[in-house]
């Protein structure tokens, strides 16, 4: 992990709407909470402008992030996130503590990587099909990867890429997996686009037909 994420926070002794809503109004910062990790909830307020600023960076998503409090830094992921439901703006967020011993459960992007130079794709005339563009891993939070990436290079024509393709970092293992052979989804395809193949069957027929007229 090259990148480090610090979430300034501060302590949020009022709770409820009303409290929420003011807080969101007057300070422009938005209600957050703390938990897990062994220890009772805490809740905080953040800046709101600094948190969308730090979404708009995808590795916030994947990344183990430093919430500083009241001179006390706490390692947490981010867990979960409320918007307004027609506003550009956020309501609340949820953090949760991570600790060096214990694994942990974060979704990662896929990155797919060569797909525009693939010879199935830039040659052939296939298109990439995308099942999934993120998956769940497991992992301890030092060893949790910004993304995964999927490599193209090689995939041929009508193709299948599956979970269990992918390469993984040390220490990094997909959840779905451990859930049997069933759960093994697939990823990403390359396969001919639809009109291509109904051109293709056209063109035998006027060949055939032409042929008979002869």
């Amino acid at each position: 992990m090259s990148q480090e994420f610090v979430i300034e926070a501060f302590p949020r002794d009022d709770q409820g709407r009303g409290a929420s809503r003011r807080l969101r109004r007057e300070e422009r910062k938005i209600p957050a909470i703390i938990y897990g990790g062994g220890k009772d909830a805490t809740a905080i307020s953040i800046w709101h402008n600094e948190l969308k600023k730090a979404l708009e960076n995808e590795a916030f998503f994947s990344h183990v992030l430093t919430v500083e409090l009241n001179g006390k830094k706490e390692s947490v992921i981010l867990k979960d996130l409320q918007r307004h439901p027609y506003k550009p703006l956020l309501t609340h967020a949820d953090f949760l503590r991570v600790d060096k011993d214990h694994e942990i459960h974060v979704n990662v992007p896929l990155h797919f990587m060569n797909e525009e130079s693939a010879p199935a794709i830039k040659l052939q005339g296939g298109v990439a099909n995308h099942q999934i563009t993120e998956v769940e891993v497991i992992c301890l939070p030092q060893n949790l990867p910004e993304f995964i990436e999927v490599d193209m290079a090689t995939v041929e024509m009508d193709q299948v890429v599956h979970l269990s393709d992918l390469k993984l970092p040390n220490g990094v293992k997909i959840a779905a997996l451990l859930q049997g052979e069933d759960h093994d989804l697939p990823v990403v395809a390359i396969h001919k686009p639809r009109g291509a193949k109904v051109d293709d069957a056209e063109d035998g027929e006027e060949g055939e037909e032409g042929e008979d007229k002869e």
